[in-house]
């Protein structure tokens, strides 16, 4: 089989067979296929797309070409969460603890965040001693005693997704649906659970600009997991404006805290008991998403949920102390309120331009060598649809370095304005279920 007739085929928009997917993922993890013709057939793709098998075929594919994490010895069936990313995303600390409190088993894998803030790792890690990376085994156990782990990849996980990410990163072949559906479900796959809640945002702090897109990047993910047998629902949510207040590492940790405690922010709290609901009904516990979020609640108030976070951070190596008593995580040197310029209502808020600003004050990092500072970042005081005095406080920022002047404007205009009461975009836009109308 030759690799340059692959890239013809595709080409001429006619679909590639099992094997010569088959043979492409593994030639190239292999190193038998050189950079340049994959960017060939990647561009390909980008043009003339894949149909559902072929999106399947590489999924599978890919998530084949390392480590497959076995969870069947673990009873009952284990549940997962995706998020695409977006500003203010801590739903991870949260729906975790929720749904095993609930009886629930999440056994979940993340990354680090690169581009603004820090990934739900960096969020941990802000905890002293918290250990991110345990072997396969201690993952399993942790999952079976206490229902809950939040790990780092391991090294052989997926390697045709690095491969092939970093690839596309410089060749202009990101923006392809096939192509990021199944980097996305490859990885979730290979951590071996039964069922996924995902999380697809949409708008301008997330990868996809609209509710529409957003969408159609669910129900193909839906579809790929249900293909290979796994229960799959998807949500698609706002990320116009930061999910919560918090924006940077122990800043969210605390807010996340403070969401198990009954104490979060509204938006925040919303989107984690819907997803708990869903996951819950996926897991068997819960007949329909009504009695999941009741149970959810229920998990909440009792202070059960909490008790999972503190078992999982015990059972990690990290200081218990430090949920016990938010004030002790890491903090900032300064703390600057930054106060309204004019009266008037929140209309929108700029989260990417959110994000980016507490990364460079150290909340995520520019490059994968940046050290982020745990204790930087921002605390939002007002969201869109608000209405803010003259001089009343936006935020607060928390940071080691001065402020610039010009990273100061860069704040206010993240902000517009209106004389009227300006109407939130719906948290939650759809949830989709395989083979069931959009909610």
């Amino acid at each position: 089989m030759r690799f340059v007739d692959l890239i013809v085929k595709k080409r001429d928009g006619k679909a590639l067979s099992t094997e010569e997917i088959q043979f492409w993922i593994r030639d190239y993890v292999a190193g038998r296929i050189p950079d340049y013709q994959v960017s060939a057939l990647l561009m390909a793709i980008v043009f003339n797309g894949m149909d559902d098998r072929e999106t399947v075929d590489l999924t599978m594919a890919m998530m084949h070409s390392g480590d497959v994490l076995d969870l069947s010895g673990i009873p009952g069936i284990k549940v997962d969460k995706h998020s695409t990313g977006g500003v203010g995303d801590k739903t991870s600390l949260v729906l975790g603890p929720v749904a095993a409190a609930c009886g629930a088993r999440l056994a979940k894998m993340s990354g680090r965040g690169l581009g603004h803030t820090g990934g739900t790792l960096d969020k941990l890690e802000s905890i002293r001693g918290f250990n991110c990376f345990l072997d396969n085994d201690a993952f399993i156990r942790q999952v079976q005693d206490i229902g809950l782990a939040i790990v780092g990849q391991t090294g052989n996980l997926v390697p045709a997704d690095k491969k092939l990410y970093a690839l596309r990163d410089v060749t202009g072949t990101v923006d392809s649906m096939p192509l990021i559906a199944s980097s996305i479900m490859s990885k979730k796959l290979a951590c071996g659970s039964d069922a996924m809640v995902l999380d697809v945002k949409y708008g301008s702090g997330a990868f996809m600009k609209t509710p529409e897109a957003a969408a159609d990047l669910g129900r193909q993910m839906i579809r790929i997991g249900t293909g290979l047998g796994r229960k799959v629902c998807a949500m698609v949510t706002d990320m116009d404006e930061p999910l919560g207040n918090a924006i940077g590492n122990a800043l969210e940790v605390k807010e996340a805290v403070q969401t198990l405690k009954g104490r979060g922010p509204e938006d925040f709290t919303q989107l984690c008991i819907t997803a708990a609901g869903l996951l819950l009904v996926m897991a068997g516990i819960a007949g329909d998403e009504e009695r999941g979020r009741e149970l959810a609640r229920q998990a909440i108030d009792s202070g059960a949920a909490l008790e999972k976070l503190r078992a999982m951070v015990r059972a990690q190596g990290g200081d218990v102390s430090q949920i016990d008593d938010v004030s002790k995580l890491p903090s900032a040197a300064c703390e600057t309120v930054i106060r309204a310029r004019e009266r008037g209502y929140i209309a929108h808020m700029e989260a990417m331009r959110l994000g980016t600003l507490a990364m460079q004050i150290g909340a995520g990092r520019r490059t994968k060598e940046d050290t982020i500072r745990p204790g930087a970042g921002i605390v939002l005081a007002g969201k869109v649809g608000d209405l803010v005095e003259k001089g009343a406080p936006l935020a607060t920022v928390y940071h080691d370095l001065p402020l610039t002047q010009e990273w100061l404007e860069g704040f206010y205009g993240a902000y517009g304005w209106s004389r009227e009461p300006s109407q939130r975009n719906p948290l939650i836009y759809k949830i989709l279920k395989s083979g069931k109308a959009d909610i």
